[in-house]
């Protein structure tokens, strides 16, 4: 299936979504979903997937077991890359617009302890002090889990201590619902935009992959 961009249907189906996150909801527009969701990421996955690897939806439902929010349902369609577990690229459709993004997302405490490893490493950190610094400049916003203090082993005057505090660290930027994102325009933006993002990656997948 070609990519030609999301309908505006799709944004309609999460603004009701939103208001009513139900089965009864989804029941009634699941065919919706399919059409105007769906099946335009999954042919959006194949059109990236042959520069960034195998693009993987998210499925729809959310693990509720222990989650104080019962909602059973995720208010967004998301699809990743991956270049090692946890870290790769990501895009997403919501109400709220196009969702891009590429970094660190998850990992275990192993995978943890060798990022702050390399980031404290003064050949390897400044390296990703200045790649962080770019992207910023390039419009991404950079977020992430975060200890509020430093972690431990670290000395709170350390340099780099402000990236030694993450436990996710990603970036990303979100693009309204304006008239291009229901065109295949969106393809080569999401695409320039992970092309942007993968000397974040490709830092965090040599030096943070499992």
């Amino acid at each position: 299936m070609e990519f030609t961009g999301f309908p505006d249907e799709a944004f309609v189906f999460y603004e009701g979504l939103e208001a009513d996150n139900s089965k009864i909801y989804w029941g009634r527009h699941k065919a919706l979903y399919e059409q105007a969701v769906r099946a335009p990421m999954l042919a959006l996955a194949e059109e990236l997937a042959g520069e960034f690897g195998e693009v993987h939806l998210f499925r729809p439902y959310r693990d509720v077991r222990f989650a104080k929010d019962k909602s059973p349902y995720k208010t967004h369609q998301g699809a990743y890359a991956a270049t090692v577990e946890g870290i790769g690229y990501y895009v997403q459709i919501g109400a709220d617009g196009l969702h891009v993004a590429g970094g660190f997302f998850a990992g275990g405490a192993e995978q943890l302890g060798r990022y702050r490893e390399a980031v404290a490493e003064e050949l390897t950190g400044p390296v990703l002090e200045r790649i962080v610094a770019d992207a910023r400049a390039a419009g991404f916003t950079i977020s992430g889990d975060r200890l509020k203090t430093r972690p431990r082993g670290f000395p709170a005057d350390h340099p780099r201590i402000e990236l030694l505090r993450h436990r996710s660290l990603h970036a990303g930027r979100t693009y309204e619902p304006e008239p291009w994102v229901h065109t295949p325009e969106v393809l080569p933006r999401v695409r320039d935009d992970w092309r942007a993002l993968r000397p974040l990656v490709d830092w965090l997948t040599t030096h943070a992959k499992r």
